[in-house]
Protein backbone atom coordinates (compact mmCIF):
# COMPACT_ATOMS: atom_id res chain seq x y z
CA UNK A 1 0.00 0.00 0.00
CA UNK A 2 1.37 3.62 -0.68
CA UNK A 3 2.48 5.57 1.32
CA UNK A 4 -0.48 8.16 0.68
CA UNK A 5 -3.05 5.62 1.09
CA UNK A 6 -1.52 4.55 5.01
CA UNK A 7 -1.62 8.25 5.76
CA UNK A 8 -4.91 8.87 4.83
CA UNK A 9 -5.92 5.72 6.50
CA UNK A 10 -4.35 6.75 9.50
CA UNK A 11 -5.77 9.71 9.44
CA UNK A 12 -9.12 8.38 9.44
CA UNK A 13 -8.58 6.46 12.35
CA UNK A 14 -7.09 9.67 14.29
CA UNK A 15 -10.79 11.58 13.29
CA UNK A 16 -12.55 8.31 14.71
CA UNK A 17 -10.51 8.80 17.79
CA UNK A 18 -10.85 12.73 18.13
CA UNK A 19 -14.85 12.96 18.02
CA UNK A 20 -15.24 9.58 20.27
CA UNK A 21 -12.42 11.29 23.02
CA UNK A 22 -14.72 14.35 22.46
CA UNK A 23 -17.78 12.88 23.27
CA UNK A 24 -16.05 10.98 26.44
CA UNK A 25 -14.96 14.38 27.32
CA UNK A 26 -18.73 15.70 26.96
CA UNK A 27 -19.88 13.27 29.70
CA UNK A 28 -17.26 13.02 31.84
CA UNK A 29 -15.91 16.73 31.89
CA UNK A 30 -12.20 15.64 32.41
CA UNK A 31 -9.56 17.57 30.55
CA UNK A 32 -5.62 17.83 30.40
CA UNK A 33 -4.48 21.03 32.33
CA UNK A 34 -3.40 23.84 30.30
CA UNK A 35 0.08 23.66 29.80
CA UNK A 36 0.98 20.70 31.31
CA UNK A 37 3.24 18.41 29.56
CA UNK A 38 4.51 15.78 32.30
CA UNK A 39 3.29 12.95 30.44
CA UNK A 40 5.26 14.09 26.96
CA UNK A 41 8.43 14.45 28.78
CA UNK A 42 7.96 11.06 30.12
CA UNK A 43 11.23 9.29 29.62
CA UNK A 44 9.51 5.88 28.78
CA UNK A 45 6.93 6.03 25.98
CA UNK A 46 6.58 3.65 23.49
CA UNK A 47 4.80 4.22 20.52
CA UNK A 48 4.62 2.57 16.80
CA UNK A 49 6.63 3.85 13.74
CA UNK A 50 2.99 4.13 11.81
CA UNK A 51 0.71 6.48 14.35
CA UNK A 52 3.88 9.16 13.11
CA UNK A 53 3.85 8.07 9.92
CA UNK A 54 1.40 11.29 8.78
CA UNK A 55 3.71 13.36 10.98
CA UNK A 56 7.05 12.00 8.85
CA UNK A 57 5.13 12.53 5.91
CA UNK A 58 3.96 16.41 6.38
CA UNK A 59 7.74 16.85 7.00
CA UNK A 60 8.46 15.10 4.38
CA UNK A 61 5.89 17.35 1.88
CA UNK A 62 7.39 20.10 3.69
CA UNK A 63 11.00 19.33 2.92
CA UNK A 64 11.96 18.72 5.94
CA UNK A 65 12.17 15.09 6.96
CA UNK A 66 16.29 14.63 6.01
CA UNK A 67 16.71 17.32 8.43
CA UNK A 68 14.91 16.20 11.82
CA UNK A 69 16.41 13.05 10.92
CA UNK A 70 20.05 14.37 11.21
CA UNK A 71 18.86 15.94 14.56
CA UNK A 72 16.91 12.70 15.97
CA UNK A 73 20.17 10.52 15.27
CA UNK A 74 21.85 13.34 17.27
CA UNK A 75 19.61 12.99 19.83
CA UNK A 76 20.59 12.25 23.50
CA UNK A 77 17.22 12.81 25.45
CA UNK A 78 14.73 10.53 25.93
CA UNK A 79 11.75 12.56 25.94
CA UNK A 80 9.63 13.25 22.79
CA UNK A 81 11.59 14.72 20.05
CA UNK A 82 7.97 16.77 19.31
CA UNK A 83 7.70 18.04 22.87
CA UNK A 84 8.94 21.53 23.63
CA UNK A 85 9.23 22.50 27.04
CA UNK A 86 8.79 26.26 27.99
CA UNK A 87 12.04 26.67 30.06
CA UNK A 88 14.82 24.55 30.58
CA UNK A 89 14.48 24.75 34.65
CA UNK A 90 10.86 22.98 34.15
CA UNK A 91 10.20 20.35 31.63
CA UNK A 92 7.05 19.26 32.64
CA UNK A 93 5.49 22.53 31.26
CA UNK A 94 5.59 22.61 27.89
CA UNK A 95 3.43 21.73 24.61
CA UNK A 96 3.33 19.64 21.55
CA UNK A 97 4.79 21.17 18.54
CA UNK A 98 3.01 19.59 15.96
CA UNK A 99 0.03 18.57 18.06
CA UNK A 100 -1.89 18.07 14.53
CA UNK A 101 0.26 14.88 14.20
CA UNK A 102 0.40 14.21 17.69
CA UNK A 103 1.00 10.14 17.68
CA UNK A 104 -1.83 7.13 18.75
CA UNK A 105 -0.31 7.03 22.75
CA UNK A 106 -0.51 10.87 22.70
CA UNK A 107 -3.96 10.74 22.00
CA UNK A 108 -5.38 7.95 23.94
CA UNK A 109 -3.38 8.57 27.14
CA UNK A 110 -5.64 10.52 29.70
CA UNK A 111 -8.54 10.08 27.48
CA UNK A 112 -8.38 6.06 26.66
CA UNK A 113 -9.13 2.16 28.74
CA UNK A 114 -7.28 -0.29 29.34
CA UNK A 115 -8.77 -3.86 30.98
CA UNK A 116 -7.70 -4.41 34.17
CA UNK A 117 -7.10 -8.07 35.64
CA UNK A 118 -10.55 -8.53 36.69
CA UNK A 119 -11.97 -7.39 33.28
CA UNK A 120 -13.09 -4.22 34.30
CA UNK A 121 -12.32 -1.19 31.95
CA UNK A 122 -9.87 1.44 34.19
CA UNK A 123 -8.97 4.64 32.68
CA UNK A 124 -5.46 5.23 31.84
CA UNK A 125 -4.76 8.96 33.17
CA UNK A 126 -2.34 10.74 34.97
CA UNK A 127 -2.08 11.25 38.63
CA UNK A 128 -2.80 15.19 38.11
CA UNK A 129 -5.82 14.65 36.15
CA UNK A 130 -7.07 11.64 39.17
CA UNK A 131 -6.15 14.10 41.79
CA UNK A 132 -7.41 17.40 40.76
CA UNK A 133 -9.92 16.19 38.95
CA UNK A 134 -11.17 13.45 41.58
CA UNK A 135 -14.91 13.96 41.49
CA UNK A 136 -15.35 14.28 37.69
CA UNK A 137 -12.48 10.87 37.22
CA UNK A 138 -14.30 8.85 39.53
CA UNK A 139 -17.59 9.40 37.90
CA UNK A 140 -15.83 9.07 34.55
CA UNK A 141 -14.88 5.06 35.66
CA UNK A 142 -18.09 4.76 37.18
CA UNK A 143 -20.08 5.63 33.84
CA UNK A 144 -17.50 3.69 32.07
CA UNK A 145 -18.80 0.11 34.05
CA UNK A 146 -22.26 0.86 32.99
CA UNK A 147 -21.38 1.47 29.55
CA UNK A 148 -20.45 5.25 28.62
CA UNK A 149 -17.79 4.19 25.60
CA UNK A 150 -14.77 5.17 26.06
CA UNK A 151 -11.62 4.58 23.44
CA UNK A 152 -10.02 1.31 24.43
CA UNK A 153 -6.09 1.35 23.63
CA UNK A 154 -5.98 -2.44 22.51
CA UNK A 155 -9.08 -1.93 19.88
CA UNK A 156 -7.01 1.51 18.30
CA UNK A 157 -3.87 -0.34 18.36
CA UNK A 158 -5.06 -3.46 16.22
CA UNK A 159 -7.09 -0.90 14.21
CA UNK A 160 -4.10 0.66 13.50
CA UNK A 161 -1.70 -2.48 13.22
CA UNK A 162 -4.62 -3.64 10.12
CA UNK A 163 -3.38 -0.69 8.42
CA UNK A 164 0.31 -2.14 8.09
CA UNK A 165 0.83 -4.99 10.20
CA UNK A 166 4.67 -4.43 10.57
CA UNK A 167 5.00 -1.23 11.50
CA UNK A 168 2.01 -0.70 13.62
CA UNK A 169 3.22 -3.71 15.71
CA UNK A 170 7.16 -2.32 16.16
CA UNK A 171 6.76 -0.71 19.79
CA UNK A 172 9.50 1.15 20.61
CA UNK A 173 10.63 4.57 22.27
CA UNK A 174 9.08 7.49 20.88
CA UNK A 175 12.15 9.07 19.33
CA UNK A 176 12.92 6.04 17.45
CA UNK A 177 9.70 5.44 16.46
CA UNK A 178 9.26 8.94 14.90
CA UNK A 179 12.79 7.70 13.06
CA UNK A 180 11.75 4.69 12.05
CA UNK A 181 8.59 6.82 10.95
CA UNK A 182 10.47 9.16 8.67
CA UNK A 183 13.16 6.30 7.41
CA UNK A 184 9.91 4.61 5.86
CA UNK A 185 8.62 7.51 4.24
CA UNK A 186 12.31 8.47 2.70
CA UNK A 187 12.87 5.13 1.35
CA UNK A 188 9.65 5.02 -0.07
CA UNK A 189 10.56 7.66 -2.43
CA UNK A 190 13.96 6.95 -2.57
CA UNK A 191 12.94 5.35 -6.14
CA UNK A 192 9.43 6.50 -6.71
CA UNK A 193 8.21 9.68 -8.12
CA UNK A 194 6.93 12.46 -5.81
CA UNK A 195 3.70 12.94 -4.56
CA UNK A 196 1.16 14.85 -7.05
CA UNK A 197 1.74 18.67 -6.72
CA UNK A 198 5.11 18.60 -4.45
CA UNK A 199 8.82 18.72 -6.08
CA UNK A 200 12.15 18.35 -4.52
CA UNK A 201 10.89 16.92 -1.45
CA UNK A 202 13.31 15.82 1.27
Amino acid sequence: MSIEKRVLQVEELFQKLDVEISEFRGHTKLSCVAGCGKCCNHPEIDASPLEFLPWAFHLFLNGEAEKVLLKLNKENSVACYIYKPLSLLNGDNGKCSNYPYRGLICRLFGFGANTDKYGQLRLATCKIIKEGQAENYNKSTELINKGLPVPIFTDYYMNLSQIDFQLGNVIVPINKALKLAIEEVLQYYAYRPMPNGHFNCA
